[in-house]
Formats: structure tokens, C-alpha cells, sequence
């Protein structure tokens, strides 16, 4: 995004888009606390902005790693083992998910130990190859991979410790745990759920939360 700051702290409607990603999870009722993982040069004062934000449930903030794999697993080693169940890994850039949709991957996970929130693909799908067409994919059995994806502690746990999280091509969490042979529940999702990865989706943003504001 070419800013000078990490792309979660851009603003969204007059607020950081973290802020409105975190509202998602105060509002949900089966969330009971959220840590927060972030460069270390954004962790001071984030406990005092989640305050003034009325972000209760926001217990901790941890320094993240150089890789995805390795921010998880340090916000995942905050978490006090004897309290939790389910963890629920979410990106601080999905700023759209619903409380519904954080319950029922949670409650996902409940049944089968681990669920990920997932979108169906209405574009045609291609495989391509060194610029090349390879063939048509049927869409039907494929699916987008979103966020939240929530598993038991100690199942991901033990997927953290049979990988090197150093690794930048672990891109999600639900790779680690499909590693151990664990059936992976899919919970289907709003593709409104979009990642905020380009300056074009912050347009997107907004027009969603017009959207969702006019009740569309």
C-alpha cells in the first residue's frame, strides 16, 4: 500500500481499519477476549486506544513475528491454556466480517475441532501456468479461504510445532492443521469479507460500509 505505517492503521471511513475489525469481534457474544498482534513499534498505547474505542474484550498486545506463521504463534503462546478452547485467528485487514459469521466458524470448531470461513468463487476459474491456460477448474468444490479460522488451542498448537514458522509460504493456518490429517470444516461466508490488500479495495471499503450504513 506504499504507506508509511502498516495498511491496517489507514483510515476506513474516518477510522482505522483495524477499529472497525476489532468492533466485529467485541460485538460477537462467543468472543470472550481478543490479543492483538502487531509490529513492534505499534504496540504502545494500543491498550489505551482500545479503551477510548469501548474495545473491552481487547486483553493483551504482542509484538508479531517476521512471518504470518510467526505473529500467530506469538500471539498464540499470550494465550493463557487454561481458559481457553477455541482460538479464532482473524486478519486485522478483514475489517467486514460479521459477528454472525465469527459464531458460527466458531461454533464450527466446536463440533469438528477445526472451521474456516470460506466464499464461494462466482468467476470462472482458470489454471495457469507459466502464462499459459492450463484448463477450466469446476468452481463448484472450490472456495475462497477467509477469516476468522478457529480451531481447539491444542490442535493448533501442535500444528505450530510440527512446522518451521519462519516459512513465508505458510499464508494461513488451516495449511498447518490440513498437514495433520484434521478434517477442516467450511463455514460459508459473505464475499463482501474482502482482505484490504491494494489502494483499490479502500474504495471497495467504503462502498460497502455505505452500503451496510444505508441498509442495502
Amino acid at each position: 500500500m506504499a504507506g508509511k505505517r502498516p495498511k491496517q492503521f489507514l483510515q476506513l471511513a474516518g477510522a482505522p481499519i483495524i477499529l472497525h475489525t476489532l468492533k466485529a469481534f467485541e460485538r460477537c457474544d462467543v468472543i470472550h477476549e481478543i490479543i492483538v498482534v502487531m509490529t513492534a513499534d505499534e504496540t504502545d498505547g494500543f491498550l489505551s486506544f482500545a479503551k477510548e474505542h469501548d474495545l473491552s474484550k481487547v486483553a493483551k498486545v504482542v509484538p508479531g513475528g517476521a512471518t504470518r506463521a510467526e505473529s500467530v504463534l506469538n500471539g498464540l503462546l499470550a494465550v493463557d491454556a487454561k481458559t481457553v478452547d477455541i482460538v479464532a485467528v482473524h486478519d486485522a485487514v478483514r475489517p467486514f466480517v460479521s459477528p454472525d459469521e465469527i459464531a458460527r466458524t466458531v461454533a464450527a470448531a466446536e463440533v469438528h475441532d477445526a472451521a474456516i470461513l470460506v466464499s464461494t468463487p462466482v468467476d470462472t476459474m482458470k489454471l495457469v501456468r507459466d502464462g499459459v491456460v492450463i484448463k477450466t477448474l469446476d468452481r463448484t468444490s472450490l472456495r475462497h479461504a477467509l477469516t476468522p479460522q478457529c480451531f481447539r488451542y491444542d490442535l493448533l498448537r501442535r500444528a505450530y510445532a510440527a512446522v518451521d514458522p519462519s516459512d513465508p509460504a505458510l499464508t494461513d493456518e488451516s495449511s498447518l492443521v490440513e498437514r495433520l490429517g484434521v478434517t477442516i470444516a467450511a463455514v460459508e461466508g459473505s464475499q463482501r469479507n474482502i482482505k484490504i490488500t491494494r489502494p483499490e479495495d479502500l474504495d471497495i471499503g467504503e462502498a460497502i460500509l455505505k452500503s451496510v450504513a444505508g441498509g442495502q
